[in-house]
């Protein structure tokens, strides 16, 4: 047990200092009904800070600290490339895509499909969404934050995910989106200190307390290795991480933009900013912080391969680095990790509460809905999900050693087809309803039948591969019904794409950063 008294009061003010927080700003004044809009989507009124730091927040949890540290502890720095290249596709997405969603006034990301295809599609990505992030996304972040728990507890698993489920629930259910978003910032900036704090004492401690510096010398000269940004075909993760196509390779850019693009619990915070010109500034916000991200997770992962090499499980690498911590900075830090574990729990189920509620229900009831029934609908699906997730959460993943790379592996399977889909939806006036449901389908089985007939090619390269082949798909079925511009089609020329000064400026220094960065130790 490596908690004292003052450990558990700081967590235990943290968790009810945030649940009072978010009671306190989702908050209606007496007598005013609060709307769908109010509750899925804060009302359009969430400024910069809370986009971006709501960004963070809902991306980075258990499955990237712990998953992302452990792949810091096998393979090293490398895996931080699906941190550092998000910022560029975070920019991407911000100047190219928020300006078409923010104008159809969506909710979801199945609402836009249906705005620009029909309601099959929307339905057919609705449903899938609600399995994936269930089945997937809150069992990986379940999973992961009740191993890390009882990591540094006598607090078993079981109770850990009953206790992440409802700790989450308190502070979002009431007040939905505006409740998770308004109180990210408390969360990201504890994360940040919290992996920081980890980091800095690791590597005070390998310098024997010479300093930070000396420290990362140390670990640079001991474990050369870790700080190569591209692996050689020599290394044994060069199947996951292959090499310079890891950066330039289509895989990796496929993942970015489906995810950061057009996955809900991301863009919904997008969605729900008070201006095009906000939601910008916060993903550029985000895109900043996507650059401290190896320091606050990978590279607590790669002291602990010095400080503790005979660990079981890569796992357990960054909870083993939480035990240095003295007493009063481990519970500070033991609440940033549940803060990011929470947060993206809050922000995963007010999705599914969304996508279900207005993708869903509402097309299948036989009347409008009033404003409290789809609140009290949404409620439900976020309890529901939670809970169905916890239950499933041993028997899904108890068995794998390193989650992260199963959960990219998974999600492999299906990202190509989705992007395609979303890609020539916004950018194609030819692409037709039937055209973009085969390339769904020939996404799974093309990437299931690459998987089992070669299993050896890194799963980045398959998504390239079924990117193509999926996309000519959409194009043959749609050439071979006319190839004509739909009626739902998207005008371009309506829509405008300008960037301010700022944020242009923003996107050079982003790029320059990432260019250094993998010219230095690439």
């Amino acid at each position: 047990m490596y908690f004292n008294n003052l450990d558990w009061l700081i967590i235990g003010g943290y968790a009810i200092g945030l649940i009072s927080l978010a009671y306190y700003l989702s908050r209606k004044p007496k007598g005013e009904e609060r709307s769908a809009e109010d509750y899925f989507l804060a009302g359009r009124s969430l400024p910069w800070w809370a986009i971006g730091a709501s960004l963070i927040a809902a991306n980075i949890s258990a499955e990237q600290i712990i998953g992302m540290s452990g792949e810091g502890f096998v393979v090293g720095m490398a895996i931080a490339v699906w941190e550092l290249t998000a910022a560029i596709a975070l920019i991407i997405m911000a100047k190219y895509f928020l300006p078409l969603f923010l104008e159809k006034q969506i909710y979801t990301m199945p609402q836009f499909l249906e705005q620009r295809f029909d309601r099959r599609v929307s339905l057919v990505l609705s449903f899938f969404w609600i399995i994936v992030y269930i089945f997937i996304n809150l069992t990986s972040v379940l999973w992961l934050g009740s191993l890390s728990i009882n990591a540094l507890t006598d607090i078993s698993i079981e109770n850990a995910l009953v206790f992440l489920a409802l700790f989450s629930l308190a502070y979002s259910l009431s007040g939905g989106l505006k409740a998770v978003a308004m109180t990210d910032i408390i969360q990201v900036v504890l994360l940040i200190f919290g992996g920081l704090s980890v980091s800095y004492i690791a590597l005070n401690l390998i310098s024997d307390s010479t300093g930070i510096i000396n420290g990362l010398k140390i670990v640079y000269q001991d474990m050369p290795e870790k700080f190569d940004m591209i692996l050689s075909k020599d290394n044994p993760s060069y199947s996951s991480l292959p090499g310079i196509w890891i950066l330039i390779g289509a895989g990796v850019w496929i993942g970015h933009f489906a995810y950061w693009g057009f996955n809900q619990y991301i863009t919904q915070r997008a969605l729900g900013a008070k201006s095009l010109k906000e939601a910008q500034k916060g993903v550029m916000f985000a895109a900043y912080l996507k650059l401290l991200m190896p320091f606050v997770i990978v590279l607590p992962g790669i002291c602990a391969a010095i400080l503790f090499p005979l660990l079981e499980k890569s796992d357990q690498a960054y909870p083993s680095m939480m035990t240095l911590l003295p007493n009063g900075l481990l519970g500070l830090t033991f609440a940033a990790l549940i803060a990011a574990i929470v947060s993206s729990l809050a922000s995963m189920t007010n999705s599914v509460s969304t996508i279900f509620t207005m993708d869903v229900f509402k097309n299948f009831s036989k009347n409008e809905p009033s404003q409290a029934s789809l609140i009290k609908v949404g409620r439900f699906t976020a309890v529901a999900s939670i809970f169905i997730a916890a239950l499933v959460a041993k028997p899904l993943l108890g068995s794998f050693e390193r989650v992260f790379q199963y959960i990219q592996e998974f999600t492999g399977l299906f990202t190509p087809g989705i992007l395609v889909i979303f890609l020539v939806a916004l950018f194609w006036k030819k692409a037709t309803t039937l055209s973009v449901l085969i390339a769904a389908i020939a996404s799974v089985i093309l990437s299931l039948a690459i998987k089992f007939i070669m299993p050896e090619l890194a799963y980045i390269h398959r998504m390239g591969i079924v990117f193509f082949i999926s996309g000519f798909a959409c194009f043959l079925t749609a050439y071979l019904q006319g190839y004509q511009d739909q009626i739902k089609a998207i005008n371009l020329s309506d829509i405008n794409f300008s960037t301010s000064k700022a944020f242009n400026i923003n996107w050079i220094i982003v790029t320059v950063i990432l260019a250094i960065t993998y010219l230095t130790f690439g």
